[in-house]
């Protein structure tokens, strides 16, 4: 049994891992990039090891590099979370030839899953059912064209390589064949360095039920199945076990050929294999087809372990340390249901950007379990993956979890970053969803009301205003004082009318505020809690709201420069400028490609006009705010 563990891994995943190996008693070794010089899974580890640059290839994507940390400090074995190195054959066979423990399945077993398009030749032999398509070797447009044909569209792109959602497209009809398939080899070379696609049929009405395998190299068990129904742009956002409306036939079919295929690659360690299910007229056991296998820990895999009262890192560590299956799959039981919300730092109204940030303020409410790579103070990077945390709630059944959810949002408080978290407690809210009728196309039909972000109302606006208003703002609290103010909410007056007396414009609502004690009340009602951080204040109110103080001289400066200037939304690789100078466009042209925080972000023409200036040509690393793309002026 090795006794010190090497977590090649950053973020929540590693201090997931971190945890149980403490439980068991092992020494935990943390790696970092220069960016999470002091990250929370650095500070949790008993010893850590800077491996490189920001850059994940300079880095987390390091093998060699650590693997040599690993023999510095003694490990005799590597976790590798997911993600990263977690699916790469050879890393495992580099691991185990400088003689360490991989924890986790063989390179074999990962190659035999690594490509989709060899997975499902080996499922069908394994007689796991799979999704009528097309995975051949011949590439080329004109077979892939046919192919489409064949199968009968809608039809789904698939990257045969990797995961997350890259180098997929869903394809209504043969004209738009040739545009999606440039787009996904793109974004399919740039993640995993393998073009090559596969096409499958797309179900129209469809759910996305995966289940969780555990195998020790010979026989496996399934620990049930979690919905992962919810997602956006082909990524998970909000998971559930057990799947709303899953019969015992349904799930009795539905593992026994995940068991299936897990026992057909001689699979050992954690893994999933995913189904897609088609949601119309209910679930049946003829009504599924094998997608994929995650040949590693899944992001949602707490849920499973809420249900199951199993710790899946464990397991893990123990199969790796020679024992046999912990448990048989008669002595596995669901007991009641688990939801997971997936917390991201993303501009959610400007179309879900990634955005970057320092935590003034984090906390998490009690009865969530909050998994979590980051705390007040961390800064969200550029360079990684955006999210904050996972939150995960158990209840005796749906219902009572789906509210324990909805608490637990409402509850949630982040402050130095715009998040999702009003999004999701819409989801937790929908009509929809709350009833259990669950399909991958839920977010889309109903986005717009979804992603509705409501105002602040003068009651917010007055308390951000009045707070702001405290000594160090050039206010004086002690003397009467009437300013007009400039809020990023809009203008409005602040009249001090003594040291616990105040009244607030909003537009043409007045808020009377009054101070009782160490508080002040708003028109009677008690503030909400609220954080101040720098020239803002973030109100925790139904709907978080981030108030700043507005620069007048910064607010026309900007208002001059932005003009017919297409910006860098964010900051991240331009991947390609598809324009040239001189050229005509017309509103919505595809204008260039920024690939930021793992995802290609697509920006166009936001009115018919002529390239006045190229400011970047693709290949460059650019700031947010970076000036791209110049139109020429509109005549007036």
């Amino acid at each position: 049994m090795f006794d010190t563990l090497l977590i090649a891994n950053r973020g929540e995943i590693a201090c997931r891992v971190i945890r149980s190996a403490k439980a068991r008693g092992l020494r935990c070794v943390a790696v970092y990039s220069d960016a999470d010089r002091d990250a929370l899974h650095v500070r949790l580890a008993d010893a850590a090891v800077r491996i490189g640059g920001a850059a994940p290839a300079d880095s987390y994507l390091r093998g060699d590099r650590i693997i040599d940390a690993a023999l510095e400090t003694g490990a005799g074995a590597i976790h590798p979370g997911y993600g990263f190195l977690s699916e790469n054959p050879d890393f495992v066979e580099a691991v185990e030839q400088a003689g360490l423990v991989f924890v986790g399945p063989s390179a074999q077993a990962i190659r035999a899953m690594g490509l989709k398009d060899r997975a499902k030749a080996l499922m069908e032999k394994a007689g796991v059912p799979a999704v009528p398509g097309y995975h051949g070797s011949d590439q080329s447009d004109a077979r892939l064209r046919d192919e489409a044909a064949r199968v009968g569209y809608p039809v789904m792109l698939k990257a045969v390589a990797g995961g997350g959602g890259k180098g997929m497209r869903i394809v209504a009809e043969a004209a738009g064949l040739d545009e999606a398939l440039a787009s996904a080899r793109a974004e399919a070379g740039a993640a995993f360095g393998n073009t090559d696609m596969l096409i499958e049929k797309y179900i129209e009405t469809p759910r996305h039920i995966e289940v969780q395998v555990f195998g020790d190299g010979e026989r496996a068990v399934h620990l049930f199945e979690r919905d992962c129904s919810l997602q956006r742009r082909h990524q998970k956002v909000i998971e559930e076990a057990p799947a709303p409306g899953m019969t015992d036939a349904v799930r009795t079919a539905m593992g026994a050929a995940a068991v299936r295929a897990a026992e057909a690659i001689g699979y050992k360690g954690a893994g999933t294999v995913e189904f897609i299910v088609d949601g119309a007229g209910g679930l049946r056991p003829d009504g599924f087809w094998f997608m994929e296998m995650n040949t590693r820990l899944q992001v949602e895999h707490p849920v499973t372990e809420l249900v199951t009262g199993v710790d899946l890192v464990d397991w893990q560590l123990r199969v790796a340390a020679g024992e046999p299956l912990p448990a048989a799959q008669e002595d596995l039981a669901l007991s009641g249901h688990a939801f997971e919300a997936r917390l991201y730092a993303e501009d959610v109204p400007a179309g879900f950007l990634p955005a970057t940030g320092r935590l003034a303020h984090l906390d998490f409410p009690d009865g969530v379990r909050a998994d979590s790579g980051v705390a007040a103070g961390d800064e969200i990077t550029p360079y990684y993956d955006p999210m904050i945390a996972k939150l995960v709630v158990h209840g005796a059944d749906r219902e009572s979890a789906l509210a324990a959810l909805l608490r637990g949002l409402s509850r949630t408080q982040v402050a130095g970053t715009v998040t999702n978290l009003a999004f999701l407690k819409a989801l937790a809210l929908h009509a929809g969803f709350a009833a259990g009728e669950v399909d991958t196309g839920l977010i889309a039909r109903d986005i717009d009301a979804l992603t509705e972000a409501p105002a602040p109302g003068p009651q917010v606006i007055a308390q951000a205003v009045v707070t702001l208003a405290e000594p160090g703002q050039g206010f004086t609290l002690w003397a009467p004082l009437h300013r007009r103010i400039e809020t990023s909410a809009g203008p409005c007056t602040l009249i001090m009318e003594g040291p616990d007396r105040a009244r607030v414009i909003v537009a043409d609502q007045q808020v009377r505020a009054i101070r009782q004690g160490d508080s002040w009340r708003f028109d009677g009602q008690a503030a909400w809690p609220a954080v101040r951080h720098g020239n803002a204040v973030t109100v925790f109110a139904e709907v978080t709201h981030e108030i700043t103080l507005v620069d007048l001289l910064e607010r026309a400066a900007y208002a001059g420069a932005l003009g017919d200037t297409i910006e860098a939304p964010m900051p991240g690789l331009l991947r390609e400028m598809a324009v040239a100078e001189g050229q005509q466009v017309a509103e919505g042209d595809r204008l260039a490609v920024l690939e930021a925080m793992k995802m290609e972000h697509v920006l166009r023409a936001p009115r018919d006009g002529c390239i006045a200036r190229i400011g970047v040509q693709a290949g460059a690393q650019v700031a947010a705010g970076t000036p791209l793309i110049e139109l020429e002026k509109a005549e007036t």
